[in-house]
């Protein structure tokens, strides 16, 4: 296939020899024609040296690099990458197991597939592109997937709706695209959830959460434990297996509640150790008595670009101050961010702040990240 050339500014091939997937828009001396957003281009150095292939966007990130060899982006290459993808799943040990269907299958640039994301539940996938690129390329991914699990994944539902660029004006509508199914409840260690893939957050579930959660459960037995921000209740869901005393689950969103309720029922039914209130999270937490040992905070960003930083790490310290406050003497605190400006150093040190203005004597038994199958490309730190 015959791709456009693209040629960069003498210098500016530096990063790509050191693998990193992204050319900025300033690094780029000209292009041969004119592409269209989500075509294919052939990146080459000032005095024509071929150096990578990837898709064309336009914005500040200007390519996304598919491939450091010469080669077509075809069905062909989909298949390959997805399998390799598929391969290193089954070596972490998520995949190919009877107690867990559900995993993250491609993790963008950490599984060199930069601006797509693909969370496999049961016999569905959930596809997002957050490049046109990838936008471009939908159908012979989703053929790709089916053929690299071997069918093991029957459907493909595509839902980028919100994570495609507004300005390239693509109409997207998510969707079925490969197959179809109504049946949404997939496995994690051994315990079920309902997924939410037609509008919930994300793919429909945080996969990321997995081996946090299964370290709660070690911590649950015979704890009172309160879940806040609860989304679907998975935290709570482990805590019951766990043996919790008694399991309180809170979220401002009353269709959030019913997601939590929904999954210990599928899970405990009928169990009176859990109960769940729709209520804003620091009226709950000013309200409430010291009555729990174990608290889970777990909110949605407070920050999703640097200008809120401040003000975000100023909110994650409220936060947590709160919940140190109120714990029992011997409590543990499981805390989170996943706000993507707020580096490990930021957070740490607002649970710090937090914990110095609380008075209460605090100590790190953990300290937790997302698991294995969201590897992070060491040559893309971002």
């Amino acid at each position: 296939m015959m791709y456009k050339n693209l040629y960069l500014r003498r210098g500016k091939e530096e990063s790509l020899k050191r693998f990193h997937p992204w050319i900025f828009s300033g690094a780029i001396h000209h292009i041969e024609g004119e592409p269209e957003e989500g075509e294919v281009v052939r990146v080459l150095t000032a005095e024509g040296k071929f150096i990578a292939v990837g898709h064309w966007q336009i914005g500040s990130i200007a390519v996304r690099v598919l491939d450091f060899d010469d080669r077509n982006i075809d069905a062909e290459y989909w298949e390959e990458r997805i399998k390799v993808a598929v391969e290193a799943r089954r070596t972490i040990g998520v995949l190919g197991r009877d107690d867990n269907d559900m995993f993250r299958l491609v993790h963008g640039e950490g599984d060199g597939l930069p601006g797509l994301i693909i969370d496999v539940y049961g016999k569905t996938a959930v596809m997002q592109a957050h490049s046109v690129g990838m936008h471009v390329s939908r159908f012979d991914i989703a053929n790709a997937v089916v053929k690299a699990t071997s069918g093991m994944v029957e459907n493909v539902y595509y839902k980028s709706e919100t994570t495609l660029p507004y300005k390239a004006d693509l109409g997207q509508e998510n969707g079925f695209i490969v197959g179809g199914s109504n049946e949404n409840v997939a496995l994690e260690n051994g315990l079920k959830f309902h997924i939410d893939w037609l509008k919930g957050q994300k793919t429909g579930f945080f996969v990321d959460q997995r081996d946090n959660r299964s370290l709660l459960e070690q911590y649950s037995n015979g704890r009172s434990v309160l879940n806040m921000f609860c989304y679907t209740g998975g935290f709570s869901v482990y805590a019951m297996r766990g043996g919790a005393k008694l399991v309180h689950s809170v979220d401002s969103s009353a269709k959030a509640i019913d997601l939590t309720n929904n999954n210990i029922a599928l899970n405990f039914p009928g169990d009176q150790r859990h109960e769940a209130y729709a209520e804003d999270a620091f009226k709950y937490l000013d309200a409430m008595g010291s009555n729990y040992d174990l608290i889970i905070l777990d909110p949605p960003a407070f920050a999703k670009h640097k200008d809120a930083l401040r003000q975000a790490l100023k909110g994650y310290t409220r936060l947590n101050a709160k919940a140190f406050e109120k714990i029992k003497p011997g409590g543990i605190l499981f805390t989170f961010s996943c706000s993507q400006v707020v580096t490990k150093d930021n957070f740490r040190t607002a649970v710090f702040s937090a914990a110095a203005q609380s008075g209460r004597r605090v100590r790190i038994l953990h300290q937790l990240h997302q698991p294995a199958d969201h590897p992070i490309n060491i040559y893309h730190p971002e």
